[in-house]
Formats: C-alpha cells, sequence, structure tokens
C-alpha cells in the first residue's frame, strides 16, 4: 500500500512516498514541486499538476497532508491554505482518500515531542528510513507526514477528536459530482 504524503506550500511543497505493505515503512521517494510562478492562480496550477504528476507515476491508494496552521502572517496562512486545498482537490479527483495530520502531531510521531525543529524532523526521518542522505527540509516533513499516518494506521497514534491537539487523521468523504 503506497501513502503520499504532502507538506504544502505555495512556493514550494514537500513530497514524501513510502510503502507501507510490509512491517516496516519502506521509502519510495522523496522530493519538492518547486512553484516557479508568480501569478497565485498559476502557482495553484503548478500545484495540482505537481500533485496529479506524482499521483500518476506512483499510483498511492491514501494521501496524507499536513493541517493548515495559523501563522504570524495571515496572508501566509491563507495561500498556504489554498496550496492545501489545491493538493486535496487533486487528491480527490483521483479518487485517493485524504488524511490529515497537525503539525505537532506530526513532529511527535517522529521525534516524540510537539516543539521539535525542522533540523530534529529530517535526522529522525533519516534515522527510521535508514535514508544514506538527509532529505531536503520541505521533503523531511512530507515523509514525516506520511510516516505519522502509517503510525495512525497501525494503531500508533493516539487518537482523539478531529482537528485536536491529539487528534487522528480523518478521512474526508468521499464526494462524487453529478
Amino acid at each position: 500500500m503506497i501513502v503520499l504524503g504532502i507538506d504544502p506550500g505555495s512556493r514550494i511543497t514537500g513530497y514524501g512516498v513510502l510503502d507501507l505493505s510490509s512491517t516496516r515503512p519502506r521509502y519510495i521517494a522523496s522530493g519538492c514541486i518547486r512553484i516557479k510562478a508568480d501569478d497565485l492562480a498559476q502557482k495553484l496550477a503548478q500545484v495540482y499538476a505537481g500533485v496529479a504528476e506524482l499521483i500518476a507515476m506512483y499510483r498511492p491508494a491514501e494521501f496524507a497532508i499536513e493541517q493548515v496552521f495559523m501563522a504570524r502572517n495571515a496572508d501566509s496562512a491563507l495561500k498556504l491554505g489554498q496550496a492545501r486545498g489545491t493538493a486535496i482537490v487533486c487528491a480527490a479527483n483521483h479518487g485517493i482518500s485524504v488524511f490529515e495530520y497537525g503539525p505537532r502531531q506530526v513532529k511527535q510521531a517522529v521525534t516524540g515531542t510537539g516543539a521539535a525543529d525542522k533540523t530534529q524532523v529530517q535526522h529522525m526521518i533519516t534515522a527510521i528510513l535508514a535514508l544514506s542522505a538527509t532529505p531536503q527540509a520541505d521533503a523531511a516533513d512530507a515523509l514525516a507526514i506520511a510516516l505519522t499516518h502509517s503510525h495512525a494506521r497501525s494503531g500508533l497514534v493516539q487518537q482523539g477528536s478531529y482537528g485536536g491537539r491529539r487528534g487522528r487523521g480523518q478521512r474526508w468523504r468521499d464526494y462524487r459530482p453529478g
């Protein structure tokens, strides 16, 4: 079972692909979709196209994405939310189940503390997945999201209410237009 983890962004969207069919998650690929457009609509189109290409290439059964959080800058949070929504719509249009995880929940699942920094996440992802090199920060975050989903599927992530601090990934209801 392949899972695609996405760390959304309007300039860089990280991705991580894991195979969850064995007892240990197995690394398949990771990287970044680098957005080159200046116009917001074109940025979102590039996010959609990049995620669609990943879906075509890896054929994931499930899609895990980080929940939006309120940053200091409301404009940045809105752009992040739009990039996130674009990636979710892409997965939904391809019939893939979508699961969401909060940033603190992802850090907790991977490092043991919800207050970990990006360097700690990178270090733990490299160690857990036995990678030969440290992935770029956005790719490591996406792998951490995919790994959190793996833990949630195994019951290792504490269950709670949707959107709560200790919430478990929630499946979006299938929507079939028309």
